[in-house]
């Protein structure tokens, strides 16, 4: 495919995370996706694999933060898409706010998502996910 059809395909993909389409999301990844989240103390870290992984990751989204997210930035190479965004939100469990700028780096096979490596502010993150020692858990 070629770039511009392989950035559209990535875009496609945040506008369906946007409105929480999950149908959309399914046909624009492959059944053996990956999607790579670095860190460690925060819910979404972690390697997730496929349709199933990542139906995990959404309902892990959806249940443990609120969270605005802006692709601002498009940048392809071959099949690679790097996405630069900024993303704000707020952790449920603890209330704490947090704000992130990550790059996504998407690999885009036939029209389809096949990989996903984020970069993100992990300590922002973490830190967000963090219970102060006052607070009952």
């Amino acid at each position: 495919m070629s770039i511009e059809k392989n950035i559209q395909t990535v875009k496609d993909f945040f506008a369906a995370i946007g409105r929480g389409d999950r149908e959309a999301l399914l046909a624009l990844v492959t059944e053996d996706i990956e999607w790579i989240i670095p860190g460690e103390d925060w819910p979404l870290a972690g390697t997730r694999h496929g349709h199933a992984g990542l139906a995990d990751l959404l309902e892990t989204a959806s249940t443990s933060m609120e969270t605005s997210t802006e692709p601002r930035e498009f940048v392809a190479q071959g099949d690679r898409v790097l996405v630069v965004g900024f993303a704000r939100g707020k952790n449920k469990a603890t209330n704490k706010t947090f704000e992130d700028d990550w790059i996504f780096a998407i690999t885009v096979r036939d029209g389809r998502l096949t990989k996903i490596r984020e970069y993100v502010d992990t300590q922002a993150l973490a830190r967000a996910a963090q219970m102060d020692a006052s607070e009952p858990a």
